[in-house]
Parts: structure tokens; sequence; C-alpha cells
């Protein structure tokens, strides 16, 4: 048996510069799968995406998915980059343990609730409101730094990370605290902002929408006090309010106390993201 990669077509190059290229899978030179790899527009040109492998079925259990990823991988360092990441969609046991064989660690999740009509009460004393024009303009002051080093704690390298950061920021809130479909909003106790959760409306892959927590944090001296908890219940609250009824999220695997915390308030894993350096 001999396993190689043919390419299906030229490579496509997008006007942001994204490379992506799909080939075929051939055993002795007959096609039994495909695999199909990109940069990834997020991080950047040298970081690169294992978006699908498939092989056929009456071929699979014989190594060809790990030799075809392999050579994958080997196209991706000729175009440069020294980072790939694929995505294992829940249940697809199967892509995991590939990636646990080829070196990949899992780097984070995301998640879904379906929410209730009403969102749990605050505790008493604790409420929340509208974020201020000079709150968000405190935030953004230090929101893209703060964002830049957590993706370096992860194993990023700092170009990449700023990249994924900026790049985030810019296209998530042209029009700052304005852009449509944007909800800021701090939590108080007695008088006291202790936090803070930035909720967005997002389009799923079924065309609903859903709302989405991209950032959330308790202050430093406040932590320990379960404010964590009421922030995560007035995204809820924002969420109904906005009209949606589903609350997503992404957590970095290493944030076992955020990990914990999602899942006892209901929340599902819905993927693992994975990465390994080249």
């Amino acid at each position: 048996m001999t396993t190689t990669i043919r390419p299906a077509g030229p490579v496509q190059q997008g006007a942001d510069g994204v490379r992506e290229r799909t080939y075929d899978v051939c055993d002795n030179g007959r096609p039994v799968g495909a695999v199909s790899v990109s940069t990834d527009p997020a991080f950047g040109p040298s970081a690169g995406i294992l978006h699908s492998l498939g092989i056929e079925e009456p071929h699979r259990r014989r190594g060809r998915g790990t030799i075809a990823a392999l050579a994958a991988e080997e196209v991706l360092r000729g175009w440069g980059c020294t980072q790939v990441r694929l995505v294992a969609p829940v249940g697809n046991d199967a892509a995991r343990s590939l990636a646990t064989v080829l070196g990949y660690t899992e780097r984070s999740r995301n998640m879904v609730k379906t929410l209730r009509r009403t969102a749990p009460a605050l505790p008493a004393g604790v409420t929340g409101r509208p974020m201020t024009e000079q709150e968000y303009a405190a935030w953004a002051a230090t929101s893209v730094g703060t964002y830049t080093q957590e993706w370096v704690e992860r194993g990023v390298p700092e170009e990449q990370a700023r990249r994924k950061s900026e790049s985030d920021h810019a296209m998530n809130l042209p029009d700052g605290l304005a852009t449509p479909g944007m909800y800021f909003h701090v939590l108080v106790h007695d008088g006291v902002v202790v936090g803070y959760v930035w909720v967005a409306r997002r389009e799923r892959p079924d065309g609903d929408d859903l709302g989405y927590v991209f950032d959330v944090e308790v202050r430093e001296e406040h932590r320990g006090r379960g404010y964590g908890r009421a922030l995560m219940h007035l995204a809820e609250d924002v969420t109904l309010d906005a009209g949606l009824g589903v609350l997503g999220l992404h957590v970095f695997t290493t944030n076992t106390a955020a990990l914990r915390l999602y899942e006892s308030l209901g929340y599902e894993i819905t993927q693992y993201n994975l990465a390994k350096p080249l």
C-alpha cells in the first residue's frame, strides 16, 4: 500500500491572501478520500487549518488518514506555516483520536446553552446596566492587548495572536459601542462595578441567530464571590432581551474554573479546537 495526496485542483487564493487547496488521498494512485487545507484568515499566513479529512469507508482503519494528515501538514510547512489547527465537532471521536495521535492538543472548546424564557435572578444588591461610553473607552484601551496575551499563553506566537486580536476587534466593533448587535453591560454591587460582559448577536450555521459571549470578566479584587455566575445570568438576560433563545461561548481548556462554571450552568460542548506547532 502506498498512500499519497494529489492536488484535486489549483491553489485558491482570495483577495485577503488566504490560500486553500484540496487534495485527493490516493492508494497506489487511486483516489480513496480527500483532505483540504488553508492558511488561517484569523491568525495570518503563518498559521494553517486542516479543514477536512475523509477516507472512504472500505479503505479506513489502515493508516491512510494519518498519512494524509501528515502529508497535508507538509503542504502547510511549504507555505510557511508554523502552526496548524483543526476543529473536531462533538461526537466525532475518530477525529479527536486521530488528532491526538498526530500530536494535536486541545486548546479550547465552543459551548452553547438553550435558554429558558426568563433568566435567573441576580443576587440581592446586584444589578446590571449598559456600559457607558467612558467605561467602554477604558475597556477598549486594554482589550486588544489582553486578548493577545490570552492566545500567547496558549502557545500561539505573538505575531499570530496580535493579528487575531486586532482583526477580531476591528471586524466585530467597527463602530465601537454603537455597533449594531453588540451589547456591553456591567455588573454592579452596592453601587460598585465588579465586572462586565460583552454579548454579540451572531448567525448560526442553520441561519438562526444566537447570543454569543465574546468577553466576560470579574475585576480581580472582586473575584471568588460568585460574580462570574451572576455575569453569566446577566448575559442570559441580555440575550433574551435581544429576542434570542440560545447563548454560546468559547472557553480555553486551561481555564478550568470557567469550564466548571459553564458546565454547572448547563452549557454543552459543540466542538473541540485543537492545534499543534509545525
